[in-house]
This record gives structure tokens, sequence and C-alpha cells, in this order.
């Protein structure tokens, strides 16, 4: 018997960044915009650090993504960060999957997870005219610099 842990149902590879981006509640009945930080990415979603517990479900935009696009997601799940209550991590799930973080040679997965995609929504940057990032893998989290210029140390 095979047993499935965390790891092997992952859908895509996870990766740690360092994104500024604004993020806003779609939803009028629960009021949220604020400037987050992005923290891990993958195909399918984001983590992002936030001042302010998001509700479950909650759809809301991504906006002033690397390249200037926007991604619209849903709330997956908010724990806190730390004891104190004043920043929570925030997961996202994208509502279309791919690279939207503008990650340069993303994980092989990345291509896997957004075959069965519908087609990119006008909101997301297209890869053409999105500038690549670049990862350092040496620091955590990892930095990422527009392609050609060197990473943040």
């Amino acid at each position: 018997m095979e047993v499935l842990t965390s790891k092997a149902t992952r859908r895509s590879t996870r990766i740690r960044v360092e994104i500024p981006v604004s993020v806003i509640s779609l939803d009028r009945t629960k009021p949220f915009g604020e400037r987050c930080v992005v923290l891990i990415v993958s195909a399918q979603g984001c983590g992002f650090r936030s001042s302010e517990a998001l509700q479950l479900e909650t759809p809301i935009l991504l906006s002033e993504l690397p390249g200037g696009g926007s991604v619209t997601a849903r709330v997956a799940n908010c724990l806190p960060l730390g004891n104190d209550g004043k920043y929570f991590l925030i997961g996202a799930s994208l509502y279309t999957h791919g690279n939207v973080w503008g990650i340069a040679d993303p994980p092989e997965d990345w291509s896997v997870a957004a075959q069965g995609d519908p087609t990119p929504s006008p909101a997301s940057p297209s890869p053409a005219s999105a500038p690549k990032l670049t990862v350092n893998r040496k620091v955590w989290p990892y930095n990422l610099s527009s392609e050609g210029a060197k990473a943040r140390k």
C-alpha cells in the first residue's frame, strides 16, 4: 500500500520569493485592500503576509505583479504568524494556473499544472511582455530581480 504524503500529492513545486503586491477583496461584503509581500509561489497559488486575517473562500485580486499584471484567486487558508496577531500567512489559490510570477526557468511541473487550465484571463500578464525574474537560491527568502539585473542580497 502506497502512503501519500503532502509532498507526494503536491501539484507543483513551491519557490520561496519576496514579491511586493497589492491585494484587494473582490467581495463587497468583505472589504480588504493592502500592500502585501508574497513569500512563496507555485503554479497554482501563493502565500502572502498580511496584517489582517481573511475569510476562507474570499475572492481576491493580486495586482502589481512582476511585469505589471494581475491575477484573481481565492483565499484557501489563513494562519497567524506568531502569537501577537500582527501578521497572517494567507494562502491563495489562483483561478488561472501558471507562471504569473515571472519566474525565469520555472520548474518543469509548472507547465504540466497549467496544461488543463482555461485560456489565461486578460488580467494575466502575457509571457512575452512580462519581464522574467531570476531566483537567487543562495539566499532565504529567495530574492528576485529583473532579467539581467543582480539579485538583492
